[in-house]
């Protein structure tokens, strides 16, 4: 009797639950039906070349600015699949972070919104199949800035 009522008790714990978190992600705004949260601009990552992937970004003539842009990448990467890659600017208002590389089968290798009000820095990990240069692409106030490192590649990441 007494496991009867445990394996009852179990299942009402577990669906009080979920109908809990079901509610909280509700009432913070976390659930939209049929909305997605994120855009993804499928032009942009399916760009074979560096000018493809900028005219998909809406990008015209990016100004070159190291001062205000700051690219952290290894010189030497000695695994492709996961060089790391940190983004980070002091301009105004940032809206949008990308990395390219050059010579990878795609170019575009990630894209960040960035919201209003919010650091304009960025982390990640990108493939790379061989030495290239990494570009890091930020929007700050609907102008493009850029900067660009060339990480030397001794095992590659990406196919070709």
């Amino acid at each position: 009797m007494s496991m009867e009522i445990d394996l009852g008790r179990r299942k009402a714990l577990k669906l009080s639950g979920g109908a809990g978190l079901l509610a909280l992600f509700g009432s913070l705004g976390l659930l939209h039906s049929g909305v997605a949260l994120a855009e993804w601009n499928k032009a942009a990552f399916s760009a074979k070349s560096m000018d493809e992937a900028l005219n998909a970004l809406g990008v015209i003539v990016p100004e070159n600015n190291a001062a205000s842009i700051q690219l952290t990448v290894p010189e030497i990467a000695e695994n492709g699949s996961v060089v790391p890659v940190t983004v980070s600017s002091t301009l105004p208002n940032v809206e949008q972070i990308s990395i390219l590389v050059d010579k990878n089968p795609n170019v575009l290798a990630a894209n960040f919104t960035i919201p209003s009000g919010t650091e304009g820095l960025v982390t990640t990990r990108v493939k790379m199949g061989k030495t290239a240069n990494v570009v890091a692409l930020v929007k700050a106030d609907g102008k493009f800035y850029r900067v660009a490192k060339e990480v030397k590649v001794t095992a590659g990441g990406c196919g070709g």
